[in-house]
């Protein structure tokens, strides 16, 4: 399905930006895909109730130079009309490439799935440069990360009417990674400039680079080898796109360095091999990873030097942690973290809390994993997080009520599981990891054995359903 304004009246709008288009606006939007409740099941237990719609939007927001841009994200929802929603705006991490965003079902949408199969309509912005906005993307840029996020909330809420979805006004924010610094950028500029139009309910970032300008800095200038290079190039290009730092790249970084920058720039290669390439370099030239060796001399001594250098003045402007956030706010990370320093949330929580801030905590969800492992723990510690406040107004003509009084032994099992308290007319069902259904089989009242020796060994969802409610359970064969 797409709805949009023909192309010639939709550019002819955006090109007279003061009788056309302002940010904010719904354009058009497309169904993106359809997802059974099920596969969420084993990740969120009986959380997991409706299956979910995905679109993409596209809508208004405003580039760097303050000029309308047409942009595009994914919203999710539960496919119901019996529960009026809350909203939770989802940033999502650094991507590759323009094209493996939210939007195409890539960049980490399935936390906003996994939401909304609980009941959220979640809105995840591609951002600027990315999707379908033309541009380089403005990498950890904090205004033009808020405002995409934020803009699309308004459009969304156009689609949302369109639809017949329903949402209440809870508004929940996270992301992971550069989505956890994009997170913070939009919580704190909603509350600066949005707080009668859009309260934040409560805020979850992720493993974020909240302190550019000194826990980040201090990380990707160091000695010790780092092996995502790229992440400094990018930053660089993004900072002089909004700041008009240099003339030439060359006058911040050395060649080749600067040379596959800027092919990156250019689309002729992705993030993944611009960091290959670079590290390759690197080891070539200097023996390891070390990313202060891709800049100029002069540059580094500059900004060792001169607190007031352009640059240094750019990464103070992007840092997102120095302010006394309202809403409740948790900072999940891992001490482990190979690509963002750890210190980040943990000066967070320092100085939010010294600024005055009503309820922020950090946490170490789990201190053995990196980067990759801690999106799973932060993500499942956001579910739990958030639950505590979402409100779902439920109509009365569906029961959401849980099966009290089953239980199932032994677990881990091998054989046979024996489930008691079964009541009467029940079906079990036994799904894998993807959520499909491998076992079906209707149960007597009171008490069942369950034969389990055709089932590989593994993690499986029991689900036993009647007329009386749902009952689920994680179950290890061994």
């Amino acid at each position: 399905m797409k709805r949009h304004l023909p192309g010639l009246l939709m550019a002819a709008l955006l090109m007279f930006n003061g009788f056309g288009l302002s940010g904010q606006e719904l354009i058009g939007y497309e169904q993106r895909g359809s997802f059974s409740f099920l596969a969420y099941l084993l990740l969120i237990g009986s959380d997991a109730q409706y299956d979910v719609e995905a679109y993409k939007i596209n809508y208004t927001t405003t580039d760097l130079t303050g000029a309308v841009d047409t942009a595009s994200g994914l919203i999710t929802f539960p496919n119901t009309m019996d529960i009026s929603s809350p909203l939770a705006l989802i940033q999502h991490g650094t991507v590759p490439n323009r094209n493996a965003v939210p939007s195409n079902l890539q960049g980490g949408y399935e936390l906003g799935a996994a939401l909304s199969s609980m009941g959220y309509v979640t809105i995840q912005p591609d951002y600027l440069g990315l999707g379908d906005s033309d541009g380089l993307h403005p990498y950890v840029h904090a205004d033009s990360e808020a405002s995409a996020g934020i803009d699309m909330i308004f459009a969304a809420k156009a689609f949302l009417d369109e639809l017949q979805v329903a949402y209440n006004d809870q508004l929940f924010v996270t992301g992971y990674s550069q989505g956890g610094h994009a997170a913070m950028a939009a919580h704190r500029e909603l509350e600066a400039n949005y707080a009668d139009q859009l309260p934040v309910t409560a805020s979850a970032p992720l493993s974020g680079p909240y302190s550019i300008s000194t826990a980040t800095k201090e990380r990707l200038l160091s000695d010790e080898e780092y092996l995502y290079p790229g992440y400094a190039a990018w930053t660089l290009l993004s900072y002089n796109e909004a700041y008009g730092l240099y003339d030439s790249l060359t006058q911040y970084m050395k060649q080749p360095y600067a040379d596959l920058a800027t092919s990156f720039k250019n689309e002729e290669i992705d993030l993944n091999q611009l960091h290959a390439d670079m590290i390759a370099q690197l080891n070539q030239e200097f023996g390891a990873s070390v990313v202060k060796n891709m800049f100029q001399d002069s540059l580094l001594t500059a900004i060792q030097m001169d607190e007031n250098h352009p640059l240094n003045v750019a990464l103070r402007d992007n840092d997102t942690f120095d302010w006394a956030p309202t809403a409740p706010t948790r900072l999940y990370y891992c001490m482990n973290d190979d690509q963002v320093a750890f210190t980040n949330s943990l000066t967070a929580d320092s100085v939010m809390n010294a600024n005055g801030a009503i309820d922020v905590q950090s946490f170490d969800v789990a201190p053995s994993q990196n980067h990759t492992g801690c999106i799973l723990p932060a993500g499942l510690a956001t579910i739990n997080f958030f639950r505590q406040y979402a409100q779902f107004t439920v109509s009365s003509n569906r029961q959401l009520a849980e099966l009290e009084g089953v239980s199932l032994f032994p677990n881990p099992a091998q054989d046979r599981v024996q489930l008691t308290g079964i009541p009467e007319t029940a079906q079990l069902q036994i799904l894998d990891l993807q959520g499909r259904i491998l076992e079906q089989q209707s149960l007597g009242m009171g008490t069942s054995s369950v034969n389990i020796q055709d089932l590989q060994p593994g993690m499986y969802l029991f689900r036993l359903t009647a007329p009386e409610g749902v009952w689920n359970q994680q179950v290890i064969v061994k």
